[in-house]
């Protein structure tokens, strides 16, 4: 199992259940493609580096979880179709 590292931007016009509910989907996909979430830091609203969707300002989350090699790519595929997420990165850890 590698480590890795997810960061997610959600919108800023969500509601709190609605941006815990997003969080909540993504960290289940990453157990269904069978990585451990071993943590999620809520780094708050932060003012983005360029206007994107009309919004300067977004929520951001880190993701951090234990993973099969494939699984990134799976998450990856999911998240990326998301109508919340607004951007997201995935990056291996080093050990």
């Amino acid at each position: 199992m590698n480590k890795y590292e997810l960061v997610v931007v959600l919108g800023d016009k969500l509601e709190d259940d609605e941006r815990s509910a997003a969080m909540e989907r993504v960290c289940g996909y990453v157990t269904r493609f069978g990585g451990n979430v071993e943590s999620v830091d809520d780094w708050g609203k932060k003012k983005l580096a360029y206007e994107i969707q009309k919004m300067n300002e977004a929520f951001y989350y880190v993701v951090n979880f234990e993973a099969p090699l494939d699984a990134p790519a799976q998450i990856e595929a999911n998240v990326r179709i998301m109508e919340q997420v607004i951007r997201f990165l995935i990056v291996k850890k080093e050990a």
